[in-house]
């Protein structure tokens, strides 16, 4: 059998044209700007200005040389979840059973594209609140959805207009993006605008993607999750981790 040879072309046509048409992190070329200047505070990724505490640290290290590097279940350590429910039971009043409604993931990131690829087919749209984290857009498109944007604005200090939220609405959305507090704008959502949220979402049948990774930097009031309001938990992908409140990059 004779293999036809083909003109020498560039490893990039075997990319896909999805994947061509993503634009660059914007993020991470300011990044790199900043990186290379002395003396500059870098306010461009998500991350906070302290160093990872040694207890954690050293816990680490100590499970590494004890052995623990295996294969885990495929929805993480049973006891990281049982430690982490009570957490969220005792701090934010969602009660998540360990062992059939919560999953590790290696970071927020892994667990927002797992979801998006749980539910969208091609041509579903994800409502995405603006300005929001570079990624999301970029997740939805990746998996042949189609995000559309709610803007908001600095003037009404970021806040969500659920009437907008509504008229965004079409047959083929599948589900709403939530990041608060926000990056990078650091806007909550008070719990009347949430109740709002959450009544639509009933109503037109739509499932809530909840990002409250910043949940710990909450300055004025208390943090308040979507997913604890009546009848929303069923409906809600709650999105969590340590990444920001623990440096755990």
């Amino acid at each position: 059998m004779k293999l036809k040879l083909v003109e020498k072309q560039s490893p990039e046509v075997l990319l896909s044209k999805t994947g061509l048409a993503i634009p660059p992190s914007g993020i991470r070329e300011f990044f790199d700007i900043v990186y290379a200047m002395p003396d500059c505070i870098s306010l461009g990724v998500g991350e906070p200005d302290f160093t990872t505490p040694w207890r954690i640290s050293d816990s680490g290290i100590f499970a590494i040389k004890d052995g623990s590097t295996h294969y885990t279940a495929n929805r993480g350590l049973l006891e990281l979840r049982e430690m982490i429910s009570a957490g969220l039971s005792a701090e934010h009043g969602i009660s998540y059973d360990p062992d059939t409604e919560m999953v590790i993931t290696m970071g927020v990131s892994q667990g927002l594209d797992l979801t998006l690829r749980s539910i969208l087919d091609p041509g579903d749209e994800v409502i995405i609140v603006e300005p929001c984290y570079v990624s999301y857009t970029a997740n939805v498109t990746m998996l042949h959805g189609i995000p559309v944007i709610v803007s908001t604005r600095a003037a009404n200090r970021f806040s969500i207009d659920p009437e907008e939220l509504k008229r965004s609405i079409t047959p083929r959305t599948k589900a709403v993006l939530l990041n608060y507090p926000s990056n990078p704008t650091g806007a909550t959502i008070d719990r009347k605008t949430l109740e709002a949220i959450a009544d639509i979402a009933m109503r037109h049948n739509l499932l809530i993607i909840s990002d409250e990774i910043y949940s710990a930097f909450t300055y004025e009031g208390d943090h308040f999750s979507i997913a604890a309001l009546p009848g929303m938990k069923s409906r809600t992908v709650y999105l969590n981790g340590f990444s920001k409140s623990h440096a755990m990059t």
